[in-house]
């Protein structure tokens, strides 16, 4: 049996709006890590990494660990190929959008590192920069507070 907000019709802005909830306040791994999901809309994403001495690298310099890094440029990714899913997507039920949403993630993932991840935050962006019916391609950067430069990130993401 469904009940009412199952059978809500949403809008892409609805649509929106529940993905980039999802992302900042229901996934476990993004609140263990601290990501906050900032400023992202259907045509970039945008999420923030404040420096936790938990995620050095080298304690040595103290830079962000390349495992860190790359979690971060996935999901980063990951939230723009979603939120690109419902840029065109027809109007659906809460059910139809968590059924398509369900089906999405990384096939493939290419990162590379820059410079030492020195900051006291960190910015990943993301753009789409080809989307079929199956697969999405989207371009990641992190950046630090200072918009240094620190990796850049290309990932595959299945669409359905």
């Amino acid at each position: 049996m469904t009940t009412m907000a199952e059978q809500e019709i949403l809008s892409n802005d609805d649509m929106a709006r529940l993905v980039m909830d999802i992302f900042d306040k229901h996934l476990p791994f993004n609140r263990f890590i601290g990501l906050e999901v900032d400023k992202s809309d259907l045509s970039k994403a945008r999420i923030v990494l404040p420096w936790q001495d938990s995620l050095m690298g080298n304690p040595f310099h103290k830079i962000l660990h390349g495992g860190a890094t790359s979690a971060i440029l996935d999901t980063v990714g990951g939230l723009m190929a979603m939120l690109h899913a419902v840029k065109d997507a027809q109007p659906m039920t809460r059910e139809e959008f968590r059924q398509r949403m369900a089906n999405i993630g990384t096939i493939d993932m290419r990162v590379d590192y820059l410079r030492p991840g020195k900051g006291e935050s960190f910015i990943a962006t993301a753009e789409v920069i080809r989307k079929g019916n199956k697969v999405a391609v989207c371009r990641m950067e992190l950046h630090n507070q200072d918009g240094t430069h620190i990796a850049f990130g290309t990932g595959t993401y299945m669409m359905s």
